[in-house]
């Protein structure tokens, strides 16, 4: 069995990472760090975990974390780049789902965090992970960085029209929506339920930190001598708790079978299902599961090819990828521990 360690286990998408993981038929998780709840049950926080794990989280620990042989960082931004590079020095597969090491460039990365890249000397170590794209990177690589969820559900709706050059690439808008766990678990008046509920609003509308992420995905998938892609981003909150649903706008510039396109880009890709002609996703169809949801039109039949794509921001949107990638990295079977439908209602 494979040992795994979890950095952060206590938010979201720790939690989810150990629900996952509990069903996994490869994987044993051996250590679940919390500064502030060291000492703690996982299951006094997480009472849906009971039965599954005996565990209490530690302080975080190299000495302990260095034995496993996966550790996942389920940690706000900052947190890993202070343990990666004593970490890397080991024999594990180091699998980071916060934002630390999306971006290529320091710099950037900076100017959107607020804050100095606390290790740039790893960034070229790292592979981005979105298996759709990078795969045979990921078979390769020890360090990895998850993908974001906004960035997931936006490039696989963009992907196949890129990569065959049929849009103009600095047309492509994004208007996207997301659960409030989205936000974390943390204390935050915006996301509470007397505040969320029964409204819809934008945020982040003059510049989102998904973005360069966003945009850096789309550039690596374009074909040669494109125009460099760039997006118009605007994420909205929705009054419930998980799902991302992204419309994503572009105008075509050359003609194509849209939907058959999009069906043989996804045929062999076993987490992104492509809907019949005429459908619209919805995100109840992905709860709890890891697959992304796409549905390709052209109104009108006029220059414009709308795609809709709706994911779990914390399976297919963070923690489900992250075991993706895992099992990819490590050989298993790609679907293991993964092939639950989503819940419904």
């Amino acid at each position: 069995m494979v040992k795994v360690g979890i950095v952060g286990a206590t938010g979201y998408t720790g939690a989810e990472l150990l629900r996952l993981l509990s069903q996994h038929p490869n994987v044993e998780v051996v250590a679940i760090t919390s500064r502030a709840e060291a000492g703690v049950d996982v299951t006094s926080i997480y009472p849906n975990l009971r039965g599954h794990y005996d565990l209490q989280f530690i302080e975080p620990d190299v000495d302990v974390l260095g034995a496993c042989d996966v550790i996942f960082f389920a940690t706000p931004h900052g947190v890993a780049h202070n343990m990666v590079p004593e970490l890397a020095k080991t024999k594990a597969l180091l699998i980071d789902l916060s934002a630390d090491f999306r971006l290529r460039d320091p710099e950037l990365w900076a100017s959107w965090y607020g804050q100095p890249h606390g290790c740039p000397e790893i960034l070229d170590q790292v592979v981005y992970g979105l298996p759709e794209v990078n795969r045979e990177s990921i078979r390769k690589a020890r360090i990895i960085a998850c993908p974001g969820c906004y960035p997931t559900a936006s490039q696989l709706a963009l992907i196949p029209l890129l990569e065959r050059d049929l849009i103009d690439p600095q047309s492509i808008i994004i208007n996207a929506a997301s659960g409030t766990s989205g936000a974390g678990r943390q204390a935050n008046i915006g996301t509470l339920l007397s505040e969320a509920s029964d409204s819809f609003k934008a945020y982040a509308s003059a510049g989102h930190r998904h973005l360069p992420e966003i945009e850096q995905g789309l550039r690596d998938v374009q074909a040669p001598g494109s125009k460099s892609a760039q997006a118009t981003f605007v994420p909205h909150l929705l009054p419930m708790v998980r799902g991302i649903h992204a419309t994503v706008y572009a105008k075509l510039q050359a003609e194509a079978d849209l939907q058959r396109l999009f069906e043989e880009r996804y045929q062999n890709e076993p987490f992104v299902d492509v809907l019949p002609a005429g459908s619209h996703p919805e995100t109840r169809s992905v709860k709890g599961a890891n697959v992304c949801r796409l549905a390709v039109v052209r109104p009108q039949g006029r220059d414009t090819v709308v795609v809709m794509s709706v994911i779990d921001n914390l399976t297919k949107g963070a923690s489900g990828q992250a075991v993706q990638i895992m099992n990819i990295a490590l050989g298993f079977n790609e679907a293991a521990g993964l092939q639950h439908p989503g819940l419904t209602p």
